[in-house]
């Protein structure tokens, strides 16, 4: 109890005022308690999760480029967004780490143990500032607990993104060196196999940013980036014994990972993990089942298009897609498609009965509604209650990140390939193309997504990278480092409507699901009715069909959303520049 009282009165004395860099004066309470014993160590490096908010990360790609939403996003729509309501520049984590780092120095604690939790805290202030850089761009690199009289430090300007990204990188590399469980079981908690993996992202992430954002002149850094982001991934690949989940088959497998209680630990590299007992829960069916609670997010058809057959070729290869009907668009493809949204023999438990689960068009504007981390139990469906846990690294993304980077480097060879895309389109139950390098490019990938690529294999990896990862918070990232921000303006498209007035069995149950109608027919019992016109109340409809009366739904494109080279970076909040007018504002903003 002293010991947990001590830590509240040292956590409290060592916060920032605000969103400054003014801080309060350090804690005057003794630290020997809290540094003198590995349990003190524990106590206080388990403070430090907190800011990865792990268990909203199933809602993080809600601005992203294939996802339509009830609203478009602030930050695209002109003149919704400024410095005035920017946020994010926060510090008080950060003040909470360096704080850790300085005073975990008491020889009571042997020095491998100390350097272990020393590791496991500059993880986290590599997290910390890997997020404040991709928000900000240049950023001040503060690396003790600041003081009152430290007014230089507390005042000044930003530093290079060189700079503070490899400080991130040195970080990073003591982490890697200095954790000391290689894997832990509940895959709760940082590990030495998690820092290499993050470094893998890190590393992957500025070294494609660098070499496609040409007007910060970095390029000539992105291979060695890039050549580390390999590096570090290869170290968790051949060393961490972990493997990509397939127990439960090519149907359901994939799912799996994303609804299970407790985290799947062959795949599972760190997670939020969920405890009903506890009562921390998520809020995964909530936000995506209600029609009034969250942002009603659901995938646009030129997204879903991107998903190969299950023999390995491009759907889009049909030249009949483009009018190809729901229920049949969603067969035969890559099995993630059915385990990421609503579609074919989809089943949801209604009060202990097993009821059919097409798209519901109370809630989905485009047709294409995730199920990947909603519980198919309608019980779940009001309040945070999901007691599925959240992953915030898994071995997949460790495997993506491994192909993308030795892809950016022109050096991914067969072998590569068949251990990374390879496998995860195994897993998927794709039939071709799993072995060897893709030597052909999908004009359709190629035109709509990527028009300045020309290598196959990296556009393969793009895509590759795109599916697996959907809804996992990567997205935004990624459109921001690979320099294609224009995707944001992309029409939220939905899935092919052949006329007016005509039910549809969207999931060949026999029961008719949805018909959309200007002029309102006579109702058909259990369909649901959507309004196409032109205009509604003498107000633009914001759902439409693209040939009026037939064609794909669109959505919004009433609603202008506009990408412009300021929104890759965020604007500095308008309060923080006032405080300290030596932080620049970043250009455009």
């Amino acid at each position: 109890m002293k010991l947990n009282y001590i830590f509240c009165l040292l956590f409290t004395s060592s916060l920032f005022f605000g969103c400054s860099l003014e801080e309060i004066p350090e804690a005057t309470t003794t630290k020997g308690p809290i540094f003198s014993s590995e349990s003190g160590l524990i106590l206080y490096t388990n403070s430090f999760y907190n800011m990865m908010n792990g268990k909203n990360l199933h809602r993080a790609d809600a601005m992203s480029d294939y996802i339509a939403r009830k609203d478009t996003p602030p930050f695209i729509t002109p003149g919704n967004f400024s410095a005035e309501v920017s946020s994010g520049w926060s510090w008080s984590d950060l003040r909470n780490i360096n704080y850790f780092i300085k005073n975990c120095n008491d020889p009571k604690v042997p020095l491998a143990v100390r350097n272990n939790y020393i590791g496991i805290a500059r993880f986290f202030r590599a997290w910390f500032y890997y997020e404040k850089v991709k928000r900000f761009g240049d950023v001040p690199w503060i690396n003790k607990p600041l003081d009152v009289s430290d007014t230089e430090l507390l005042n000044k300007g930003r530093d290079s993104r060189v700079m503070v990204m490899d400080s991130v990188i040195a970080d990073l590399n003591f982490a890697c060196a200095n954790i000391t469980a290689k894997t832990e079981g509940t895959r709760s908690l940082v590990t030495k196999y998690a820092a290499f993996a993050f470094k893998s992202r890190v590393c992957l992430y500025e070294g494609t940013l660098r070499k496609y954002q040409t007007t910060l002149n970095l390029g000539s850094s992105s291979a060695n980036l890039l050549t580390q982001a390999a590096a570090a991934a290869k170290v968790v690949m051949d060393e961490a014994g972990y493997k990509l989940y397939d127990g439960a088959g090519v149907d359901k497998s994939y799912r799996q990972v994303f609804i299970n209680p407790a985290p799947l630990a062959t795949e599972v590299i760190l997670s939020a993990v969920c405890d009903l007992a506890l009562n921390n829960l998520n809020d995964g069916n909530w936000y995506w089942t209600s029609g009034t609670y969250g942002d009603k997010a659901n995938f646009i058809r030129s997204f879903i298009n991107t998903y190969l057959n299950i023999d390995g070729t491009p759907f889009t290869n049909n030249p009949a897609y483009k009018t190809m009907l729901f229920k049949d668009e969603v067969k035969g493809r890559d099995k993630r498609l059915q385990q990421t949204i609503r579609s074919g023999d989809y089943k949801r438990l209604n009060n202990g009965v097993v009821e059919a689960a097409p798209p519901l068009f109370s809630y989905t504007f485009t047709g294409y509604q995730p199920i990947k981390w909603a519980l198919d139990d309608m019980y779940y469906d009001t309040r945070d209650l999901n007691i599925n846990s959240v992953s915030i690294i898994r071995y997949a993304e460790v495997l993506l990140n491994y192909a993308e980077a030795k892809a950016e480097l022109g050096s991914l060879t067969d072998a590569d390939w068949a251990a990374s895309i390879g496998l995860l389109r195994k897993r998927a139950g794709i039939t071709g193309g799993t072995s060897t390098l893709p030597k052909v490019i999908d004009t359709y990938l190629q035109t709509t997504y990527f028009p300045a690529i020309t290598d196959p294999v990296i556009l393969e990896v793009r895509r590759e990278r795109g599916i697996e990862l959907c809804l996992e918070g990567f997205r935004f990232d990624d459109i921001v480092r690979w320099r294609r921000g224009e995707l944001m303006q992309m029409e939220w498209n939905g899935m092919y409507v052949p006329s007016l007035d005509t039910p549809m069995d969207l999931n060949e149950d026999g029961k008719l699901d949805v018909a959309f109608y200007q002029k309102l027919p006579t109702k058909v019992s259990g369909v649901t009715y959507v309004e196409v016109s032109p205009l509604i109340s003498g107000k633009a409809n914001p759902q439409l069909l693209s040939n009026g009366s037939s064609g794909e739904l669109t959505w919004f494109n009433n609603i202008p959303r506009k990408w412009e080279n300021k929104h890759y970076l965020y604007p500095i909040p308008a309060g923080d520049l006032i405080t300290n007018p030596k932080l620049v504002q970043n250009p455009g903003w």
